[in-house]
């Protein structure tokens, strides 16, 4: 063997510059947390009166068991009565029972309205 050292080279610098202790910036992969990822059906946190609004709205349909009539995004209608409800999603029982998001309805109205 001869008397020279072979350093590799690691990236821009060589092992040998950071075995001297000069430092190496790094890059960060995340620059902050992600931000929350919300279906446009949900109301942001500080529009709680339309949130509200819309489970009485829902709370009523259910309990008086009024036929609907709801257009999906697609144009697809649903036609039935709303079962139930949560955060993202309705239940309706029409001819057969649908689950359906809500960030998937355009809009809703009673079946004797005509809604357009």
């Amino acid at each position: 063997m001869s008397g020279q050292v072979v350093i590799p080279s690691v990236g821009n610098r060589t092992s040998a510059a950071a075995a001297l202790g000069s430092p190496v910036p790094r890059k960060h992969r995340h620059a902050g947390p992600p931000s929350p990822f919300r279906f446009p059906a949900q109301a942001p946190d500080g529009d709680i009166a339309q949130r509200q609004a819309e489970l009485f709205y829902l709370q009523k349909q259910i309990q008086s068991q009024t036929p609907m009539v709801i257009v999906l995004e697609g144009g697809e209608l649903v036609e039935g009565h709303i079962e139930w409800y949560d955060r993202n999603t309705l239940k309706v029982r029409g001819r057969a029972k649908t689950l359906i998001y809500k960030s998937a309805i355009k809009y809703m109205y009673k079946l004797g309205e005509g809604g357009q």
